[in-house]
């Protein structure tokens, strides 16, 4: 029996029994999901009566399909293996075709068209819907000549492939890398959250000594604490040097033939490049805003990120990449009297958890019963019933803590089940989770976080806000279906609370003595919250520039990728170039993700957040009216508005990128 093709799970809110499901019954279960939704779409085209928005725009067409293909690639990224790699690479083109067979529906095309030449009558939500469908199937080749249409169709699929080899082989070569140490000395400067968790990772691969990999918790410590030059070198040579060393999983052919692919397919459309055709459907609209917002936040932070640069090596000499984390972390120190280690004893992840969902109770009204009859998929995730003020159901929220060798590196949200409301009225609730790599428990010590990962998870934790708050009617304006360039918005003002002492001191107490983080660490933290940002935000600024020169090219991409990326990002680099390494093999954003032409996003938003918080800063930081109209005006309403309006419907007026210089002290 194959419980995927059961209409709905016998479960606690229908959430999926990952223990029934079998890796064997994906394929029959995606197969017969395409297979029902052509049916549907068939059934749409046939109907005889004059094409309307309840019988062409409205019905939902891929139920079993989207439950089905939801479940598989969420656990390909998160708890993968190598079978189930080898079906996403087969099942991948077959998704590709059929939703471009879907999209080059001529007769299927004219109902959309026929019902947005005479709309009447229709709710702001509806007709929200309508534009988005008909500019769907527009910017998917619908007004195209059947040539290009199969052109068009035959670039989307292959892209797919690309993209999922792209991420296997960042995977495979991340996990096939560890640094084994056996001479305790060499182990001098780390602290010994480190140690025990190399140690733990010795263990389980059966070795003596102490065993650091290229996953976050491990690779991040190592090169900020290990006083061996030589070893933080070999580390960061490792991982930068990921998918580019000539073997089964180099991503440099891979990356020049995505790139190549989105221009083609965007010029097929009439565009001069794939950034046109991306930022058309964005708050950001043209590449010109784009890099007007890069230049002015390059002009503001290059000057400091210099003076920041020459103020270590006027102690330490000159700085290779390798060294950067460790000298800055030295004059943290000297300057501030701070550093991760010493905060994370006042991080233990249980009490963290603890306040960041007192913090939504706090806001919102809403509280999180841990529920064991909710089954999960690995053993480190919980699964968590969340109630609105009124004890309503809202969502199901699973956690996904920690690194494993099954599951991608980074931080993401995602949802098993998204939030709509069907034609009898009935609110379906979201079954969202957000997937994290924090610093694992020991036989020692529980999980102790950094203040990074404290805002990772806020991060995160935002993300699955907006999903869990959603109140729409159509899923494919619910949740996070936003404007690429808006949908960081949510996540990023979390992360505002991770300094502020009011919200400290809800959570935020020593593991072993109970006692609470020192008023005077606290204020350290703050004083130090700029620490460095000019680094900070020219980093983030060489991965903008280096995608937006990827997606404005007009003319394939013939240069050798070592090269290319050295002259697109030349003028944020700080340090000499190490031969033979290289960020574009490994940058799945903008290659496997959905952030091409869009890694821009995160500073967008970020002048959203900042400006968007400062409301909450005036108000007070647990606020419940501004924390209500929050909810009300963006967090519930997806994609049902474009966001500047939704923004404006929140702030009362347009941001502006003034909060975020102050908030770095580069404008006072």
């Amino acid at each position: 029996m194959n419980i995927l093709l059961e209409s709905a799970f016998k479960t606690l809110h229908e959430t999926a029994p990952f223990s029934q499901i079998k890796l064997e019954d994906y394929e029959p279960a995606i197969i017969e999901g395409m297979r029902q939704e052509d049916e549907a779409i068939a059934a749409i085209i046939r109907n005889p009566e004059p094409p309307t928005f309840e019988n062409t725009i409205a019905p939902r067409t891929g139920e079993l399909l989207e439950r089905a293909t939801s479940l598989f690639f969420n656990l390909v990224n998160a708890n993968t293996c190598d079978e189930m790699d080898e079906l996403a690479q087969k099942l991948s083109p077959m998704l590709s075709e059929h939703y471009s067979r879907i999209m080059h529906n001529s007769d299927l095309f004219e109902r959309v068209k026929r019902v947005k030449d005479n709309a009447r009558g229709l709710t702001v939500e509806q007709q929200k819907l309508l534009e988005d469908t008909y500019e769907g199937f527009v910017r998917s080749g619908a007004l195209l000549c059947e040539k290009d249409k199969e052109r068009f169709a035959a670039i989307e699929t292959e892209l797919a492939q690309l993209g999922l080899q792209f991420s296997q082989n960042e995977l495979k070569q991340t996990n096939e890398f560890e640094l084994h140490i056996t001479d305790e000395k060499e182990l001098a400067g780390l602290p010994d959250t480190a140690k025990d968790a190399a140690a733990l990772a010795a263990k389980e691969r059966g070795k003596q000594g102490w065993v650091f990999t290229l996953h976050a918790p491990s690779y991040g410590p190592f090169l900020t604490f290990a006083d061996n030059r030589e070893l933080r070198k070999q580390m960061y040579l490792a991982k930068n040097t990921l998918c580019c060393k000539g073997d089964a999983c180099d991503n440099r052919e891979i990356v020049r033939r995505i790139v190549n692919l989105r221009q083609e397919l965007a010029q097929l459309l009439g565009c001069k490049c794939y950034a046109d055709y991306a930022l058309k459907d964005r708050m950001a609209q043209n590449v010109d805003r784009v890099n007007e917002l890069i230049e002015k936040l390059y002009a503001a932070h290059m000057p400091v990120a210099k003076a920041e640069l020459v103020e270590i090596e006027t102690q330490d000499g000159a700085v290779m990449a390798w060294d950067w984390p460790y000298f800055s972390h030295k004059l943290q120190l000297q300057k501030h009297n701070i550093d991760s280690e010493m905060l994370r004893p006042y991080f233990q992840l249980e009490k963290v958890k603890d306040g960041i969902f007192g913090l939504a109770t706090k806001l919102y009204g809403i509280t999180f019963k841990l529920q064991p009859q909710i089954e999960v998929y690995h053993p480190d995730v919980e699964a968590y019933e969340v109630f609105d003020a009124d004890g309503t159901f809202l969502a199901v929220l699973y956690a996904d803590f920690f690194p494993r060798a099954s599951k991608q590196s980074g931080a993401w949200m995602t949802d098993f089940q998204e939030q709509y409301i069907d034609e009898t009225g009935y609110d379906h609730r979201p079954h969202v989770s957000i997937v994290m790599n924090l610093t694992k428990p020991t036989s020692e010590k529980p999980s102790l976080l950094t203040l990074s990962e404290v805002e990772t998870f806020l991060h995160e934790f935002g993300h699955a806000l907006h999903s869990i708050f959603s109140k729409v009617h159509y899923k494919a304006l619910s949740g996070t279906n936003v404007k690429r360039d808006f949908v960081e918005l949510p996540s990023q003002i979390m992360e505002n609370f991770a300094v502020e002492p009011d919200f400290l001191h809800t959570f935020a107490f020593h593991f072993e003595t109970g006692e609470p983080l020192p008023d005077e660490l606290i204020a350290r933290i703050r004083d130090s919250r700029n620490f460095h940002c000019g680094y900070a935000c020219t980093r983030q600024l060489s991965f903008c520039m280096l995608d937006m020169a990827y997606y404005t090219l007009s003319e394939p991409l013939q240069e050798d990728i070592m090269n290319f990326e050295r002259k697109a990002w030349s003028r944020t680099q700080l340090f000499p170039t190490v031969p033979g390494t290289n960020m574009s093999v490994q940058f799945s954003h903008i290659m496997s993700g959905g952030y091409a032409a869009g890694y821009y996003s995160y500073k967008w938003a970020e002048v959203l957040d900042a400006d968007a918080f400062s409301l909450f800063l005036e108000k007070g930081i647990f606020d419940r009216e501004t924390a209500e109209r929050f909810r009300r005006e963006i967090l519930s309403r997806g994609g049902t508005q474009e966001p500047m309006q939704l923004y404006v419907n929140f702030r009362g007026k347009e941001p502006d990128i003034k909060a975020l210089l102050k908030r770095n002290n580069i404008l006072n």
